[in-house]
């Protein structure tokens, strides 16, 4: 007999706080799916295809898909699987979080949105950044957690593997809230049923 539930399954029945009580909706997140920045991203092919599948969902329940497209420079464009709609909210920033010095929180607003479904890359920067920033703001968060990517990286005392700061980021996400707000975990599969 088990007595203690699995971190997961506790995590499965919190229940969503949003501080914002006047925005009963969520959004869907596509942050920075774009050809330099995951030209080389570890599982390139199948986070991109989960994040396929995510747009596809949301748009099939009517969620509100926001592109979210770092601006550097013209080779950063959205990968060609994946394809905005006339309509789709289109966010350009120039910073990690998505949240600055853009007109992410209006768009938000004016949607109702007070709950972020968060996919795209990359892991340790844009997706952190912005992670944060919105329960920093009030945000409910749920990550999805094989729908984020990364490269490799190199720091002083070595190598970081994208699939340890994916992990990391999952790990780190469980589990973490602020008061009236959470930040959840789910799998492409479990969203937009």
């Amino acid at each position: 007999m088990r007595v203690f539930a699995t971190v997961r399954e506790v995590h499965a029945k919190m229940k969503p706080m949003t501080t914002f009580t006047d925005r009963p909706n969520r959004a869907l997140l596509v942050i920075d799916v774009q050809v330099d920045v995951v030209q080389d991203a570890y599982r390139r092919e199948e986070v991109i295809a989960n994040v396929a599948t995510l747009v596809d969902k949301a748009r099939a329940t009517r969620t509100p898909v926001i592109w979210i497209q770092h601006n550097d420079s013209d080779a950063w464009q959205l990968v060609p699987e994946l394809t905005p709609q006339p309509g789709e909210p289109h966010i350009d920033k120039q910073f990690r979080s998505s949240f600055v010095d853009t007109n992410l929180e209006a768009t938000l607003a004016d949607l109702g949105i007070g709950s972020l479904v968060i996919c795209g890359a990359q892991t340790n920067n844009c997706v952190r950044h912005t992670l944060h920033s919105a329960l920093d703001f009030g945000y409910d968060v749920m990550l999805v957690e094989d729908a984020h990517t990364t490269s490799d990286f190199q720091w002083d005392s070595g190598p970081i593997s994208a699939a340890r700061i994916i992990d990391e980021q999952n790990a780190s996400s469980l589990n973490y809230s602020l008061p009236g707000r959470t930040c959840t975990l789910a799998t492409t599969e479990e969203l937009f049923k």
